[in-house]
């Protein structure tokens, strides 16, 4: 029972998710008595690094007709060097868009959004994320093979240390569907649906000017900075920071939320955190419901305030 794994990088440089999937296919292939077989698509970071998390073959896939994303162009290509009856993906959105492609192209069944490892491998059964994170399910796969992909921060990134060997395989995919005219890339902040930590803030703030204190926080957490729809909508924040069911949906392990009421859109993007904080003047905010911690008062005095107690416990 082959075990391959897709493992996802940007630029060259293997991503948090990607190591977490190899951790998962790991696992897997330690119930099935197999190994693991990584592949990636023109990578730059040493195969050593995943390795470390259990995958003992990583195939590296060079295609200069692959340097942009295409998700059906990168489906092909790991179809073309896959040959196992379980493959999984990190749920990250550009592995979550190939997934479903190889998943016909292979005729395979396909089960999103994994949390555990698998209950069973015949037939494969797992517990999965349903209904926008409010529920979980227990999926079962019938037929000749299965693909996940793996819930961000649900399984975790485990050290699986293995002696390894690497194979490159070149490819001339054909890439013709997909025409990048510019690429925008942020530089120097935490990736949010990668980070453990978030700190989101809604209207409660009353104007961009006062998010300087959201990001001083989230700099003392080591955390990502988050906003609600709205926030975005009018242009206090930029759109990539916007959680809920229509923006990202997040599995930190410590969501803060600062001013936020908690619409059931913004509760469906966040309401896998681990741990969530939530502060309100409003003692009615629905958010309360769905916290596990709830603070009730003046966000402008409470986050400075924990601000400096955080800074003063780090020292």
């Amino acid at each position: 029972m082959a075990v391959f794994v897709y493992a996802e990088n940007i630029n060259g440089v293997y991503k948090k998710a990607a190591l977490e999937a190899v951790s998962y296919a790991k696992a897997v292939a330690d119930q099935a008595g197999d190994t693991v077989t990584a592949i990636s698509v023109n990578p730059t970071d040493s195969s050593d690094l995943l390795y470390k998390y259990g995958a003992s073959n990583v195939i590296n896939i060079k295609d200069e007709g692959l340097k942009n994303f295409s998700a059906k162009a990168f489906a092909q290509a790991v179809n073309e060097v896959v040959n196992g009856n379980i493959i999984v993906f990190p749920h990250t959105t550009d592995a979550s868009s190939v997934a479903p492609m190889l998943a016909v192209m292979k005729n395979y069944s396909l089960i999103t959004n994994v949390l555990e490892a698998p209950e069973s491998l015949s037939p494969f059964q797992v517990k999965r994320k349903a209904f926008s994170g409010k529920g979980f399910m227990h999926a079962k796969a019938e037929g000749n093979g299965v693909i996940v992909t793996v819930s961000q921060n649900a399984f975790g990134v485990k050290e699986s240390v293995v002696s390894g060997s690497e194979e490159v395989k070149n490819l001339s995919v054909a890439n013709e569907d997909t025409k990048v005219i510019s690429h925008e890339q942020s530089s120097g902040k935490l990736d949010l649906k990668e980070a453990e930590v978030v700190v989101s803030a809604g209207r409660g703030m009353k104007g961009p000017e006062n998010w300087g204190m959201i990001e001083e926080l989230a700099n003392v957490l080591g955390a990502a900075t988050a906003c609600s729809k709205p926030v975005s909508d009018i242009g206090w924040r930029p759109h990539t920071e916007h959680v809920g069911q229509t923006g990202k949906a997040i599995s930190p392990n410590l969501y803060i939320a600062v001013g936020i009421s908690g619409a059931i859109q913004h509760l469906a993007g966040v309401n896998s955190s681990k741990t969530i904080v939530v502060i309100n003047n409003d003692a009615e905010a629905p958010f309360f419901k769905s916290a596990d911690y709830g603070v009730v008062g003046d966000a402008f005095q409470i986050i400075p305030a924990l601000t400096e107690k955080i800074k003063a416990i780090k020292g």
